[in-house]
C-alpha cells in the first residue's frame, strides 16, 4: 500500500454536516390553543423531572450559588463549577442544598488527581448530581474516573460526563457508567477549540448522530446554541435538555461584579479554556483553546430563562408537538442557503 493511497483511505469518505443556521423546521398543522398546554418537563434519569429542559453551563462566569438557586426556581439545573478549591466548591453546595433544594444540586469534577475526594465531599454537602467536566470526553481518563466513581459512590447519584461529538463516544460514555452526557466539541462562543487544533463536528450534527443510540443515557446539547429557537431545534434533533452558557452570561446571577464602560454596565464572560482562566485557577497555561470577553448586564435570568422558555414553547406549537417527545417525532428539518438564513434574520436591523 502506497503512501498516498493511505492518505486518501484516510481522509475519505468526506460527509456534509450541520450546524443550527443550515437547517429550519417546517411549520405544520398545530391543534394547540394555548403555549401552556405543551408540556416541556423532562426526566434526568435517577434525578427527578425538570420542568424545564435547560442546564446552565459549569463555567466560573455563569453558575455559582445563586445561578444554581435561579435555575432551580425557573424549573431547571444548575452545576456549580468546578474551578476553585473542594472546600469553596462544597460550600457553595450546601448554600444550595440549604435553600431547600432536594433535587437538582449538580456540582462538576475532574477526572485527575483529587476527583474522589471532591466528589465524595460534594456528595456529603448535599450534590445529587456529579458533572465530569472535560473538553474531550472521550478519553480514557473519563472511562477510569467514571469506573471509579460508580465504584465508590454506587448507582443512586446521577453522573454527567462528556463532551463528546460522535455517536461511538456516546455510546462509550454511557457503556462506562454515565448517565447522562454531553454532546458538543468547539461550538461554544467563547470556544476556539476547532480553531487551535482543528478537531469539532457542528453540535447540531452531534446531536443527531447521538440521537440514533441505544443506550439510555440523555443527550445534553451544550455549544452553539445562541437562541431559543436554537434551542427547539437541538431538542427537536434528540436532545434531552440543552445546556445555556452564553444566553445566561451578563445577568445578575452570574458570579463576579459588574461594572460600568462608557455608560453601560457589563460583566465578564469566559471559557475555561481561555488563557485568563487557566492562569486564575491553576496559575498556569496548558492549551488556550477559549477566550474571554465581555457582555452587557442582562438583568435577572429568571427574566431570561422566561423568554427562552417562551419561546421554545412557540416552537413547539408552529410543528403541533405538545411534549419533547412528540416534537422529536413530528420536527421536519430543512436545509437552507446562506440568503436563506440572512432572510431568517430580522434583516430589516441589516438596511442601510
Amino acid at each position: 500500500m502506497t503512501r498516498s493511497s493511505i492518505k486518501i483511505m484516510g481522509n475519505l469518505p468526506f460527509r456534509e454536516s450541520v450546524c443550527f443556521n443550515d437547517v429550519l423546521l417546517v411549520p405544520q398543522m398545530s391543534s394547540i390553543i394555548s403555549r401552556a398546554d405543551i408540556n416541556i418537563t423532562q426526566s434526568l434519569y435517577n434525578h427527578g423531572p425538570l420542568n424545564l429542559p435547560i442546564i446552565s453551563s459549569p463555567m466560573d462566569t455563569v453558575t455559582e450559588t445563586s445561578m444554581a438557586i435561579a435555575m432551580h426556581q425557573s424549573g431547571g439545573l444548575g452545576i456549580v463549577h468546578r474551578y476553585n478549591s473542594i472546600n469553596e466548591q462544597s460550600d457553595m453546595v450546601t448554600e444550595v442544598a440549604e435553600e431547600g433544594i432536594s433535587v437538582g444540586v449538580g456540582a462538576a469534577i475532574g477526572v485527575t488527581g483529587d476527583f474522589v475526594e471532591r466528589a465524595t465531599t460534594l456528595r456529603d454537602a448535599g450534590a445529587n448530581l456529579l458533572c465530569l467536566d472535560v473538553a474531550h470526553g472521550h478519553h480514557v481518563n473519563v472511562r477510569y474516573a467514571l469506573e471509579v466513581l460508580r465504584k465508590t459512590l454506587g448507582d443512586g447519584i446521577h453522573i454527567m460526563a462528556g463532551n463528546v461529538a460522535t455517536l461511538e463516544g456516546f455510546n462509550d460514555l454511557a457503556d462506562w457508567g454515565a448517565d447522562s452526557i454531553r454532546v458538543g466539541i468547539g461550538g461554544g462562543s467563547i470556544c476556539s477549540t476547532r480553531i487551535q487544533t482543528g478537531h469539532g463536528v457542528p453540535t447540531l450534527q452531534s446531536i443527531i448522530d447521538c440521537s440514533r443510540t441505544d443506550r439510555d443515557a440523555s443527550i445534553i446539547a451544550d455549544g452553539g446554541i445562541k437562541t431559543s429557537g436554537d434551542a427547539v431545534k437541538a431538542l427537536a434533533a434528540g436532545a434531552d435538555f440543552v445546556m445555556l452558557g452564553s444566553m445566561l452570561s451578563g445577568t445578575n446571577e452570574t458570579p463576579g461584579a459588574y461594572f460600568r464602560k462608557d455608560g453601560r454596565a457589563y460583566k465578564k464572560y469566559r471559557g475555561m479554556a481561555s488563557k485568563e482562566a487557566q492562569m486564575d485557577w491553576r496559575g498556569y497555561l496548558s492549551s488556550r483553546e477559549g477566550v474571554s470577553t465581555l457582555v452587557e448586564l442582562k438583568g435577572s435570568v429568571i427574566q431570561v430563562l422566561e423568554d427562552i422558555e417562551s419561546g421554545i414553547r412557540s416552537g413547539f406549537s408552529y410543528s403541533g408537538a405538545s411534549s419533547i417527545e412528540e416534537l422529536q417525532v413530528k420536527a421536519r428539518f430543512i436545509k437552507q442557503t446562506s440568503n436563506g438564513s440572512a432572510e431568517s434574520e430580522s434583516h430589516i436591523l441589516h438596511v442601510k
